[in-house]
């Protein structure tokens, strides 16, 4: 698969939200799905919403598919990264 075919530009929608119950930011692509290793880019300037405030904007995004070796390397190597998750304490004190 050819470079050019593996990148494109796709609308989508981005949601910030800064309010005392959430803190969150997401992009929803218009009818595209990603997979592993696939990399998303959205274009413009930063989109920084005051307290209290949630900005949804309409952008474009480049997508820039994975290749088959580096979509196996994520799924193999995301789960060894996940696990480590698993090994942090919140807490004040250590207790096995």
């Amino acid at each position: 698969m050819s470079r050019a075919r593996r990148t494109f530009e796709v609308p989508c929608t981005v949601r910030v939200v800064h309010t005392t119950e959430e803190l969150s930011a997401e992009v929803e692509l218009d009818g595209v799905d990603v997979g592993p290793g696939d990399r998303v880019k959205v274009h413009g300037e930063p989109i920084t919403p005051r307290f209290g405030e949630v900005l949804v904007e309409r952008r474009t995004a480049t997508v820039v598919r994975a290749s088959w070796l580096s979509r196996q390397w994520v799924r193999l190597t995301g789960d060894l990264e996940f696990m480590e998750l698993l090994e942090v304490s919140f807490s004040d004190r250590r207790r096995l």
